[in-house]
């Protein structure tokens, strides 16, 4: 796989470096949102197909330097809709709040801190990708709703039921 890392703290970024190298995956990292959409469009100008995502995935800090996860995250999504973005974040009430209001639809996330393991686990899993897919079909009308803070906080253990169903713990 091809993924993108946008991680501000060196260490973490070298530890998921060296974590999905040794599984065979290529891995970019960016230090901050301006590097890594730097990054994800020098790619998308080297794919071959109109059609074709940079990355299998793009992981995000939530909270990063000169350019915030979400706001990458919406740009990412407007070049490439179909683009797998998951979050890393300490604030996953907060991220997932505010993908529904900015991105229109959930993304995937895992909450910090974790075990690294559960996080390639996760990556791997395409499986949770499509059932994700599957979910954000109805995200437009959660949108409209105005969703409470109770109906979000039901997505997001939904979110987690389809993690553990998987396998995944977080």
């Amino acid at each position: 796989m091809k993924i993108l890392v946008a991680e501000d703290e060196p260490n973490i970024a070298k530890v998921y470096k060296i974590a999905f190298e040794q599984r065979g995956h290529e891995v970019i990292v960016a230090y901050n949102g301006i590097e890594c959409l730097a990054e994800y469009s020098r790619r998308l100008g080297e794919a071959h197909s109109p059609n074709a995502t940079p990355f299998d995935v793009v992981l995000l800090d939530y909270r990063m330097p000169k350019k915030d996860g979400m706001e990458v995250a919406r740009e990412i999504l407007t070049l490439v809709p179909k683009q797998r973005i998951i979050f890393v974040s300490a604030y996953v009430l907060e991220t997932l709040q505010d993908a529904v209001k900015t991105l229109s639809k959930v993304v995937e996330m895992m909450q910090k801190p974790f075990e690294i393991d559960d996080l390639v686990s996760l990556v791997e899993d395409t499986n949770i990708w499509k059932g994700l897919e599957e979910l954000n079909v109805n995200i437009k009308e959660l949108r409209k709703m105005n969703a409470t803070h109770e109906q979000l906080l039901g997505l997001y253990h939904g979110l987690k039921a389809i993690q553990k169903g998987r396998g995944i713990s977080s």
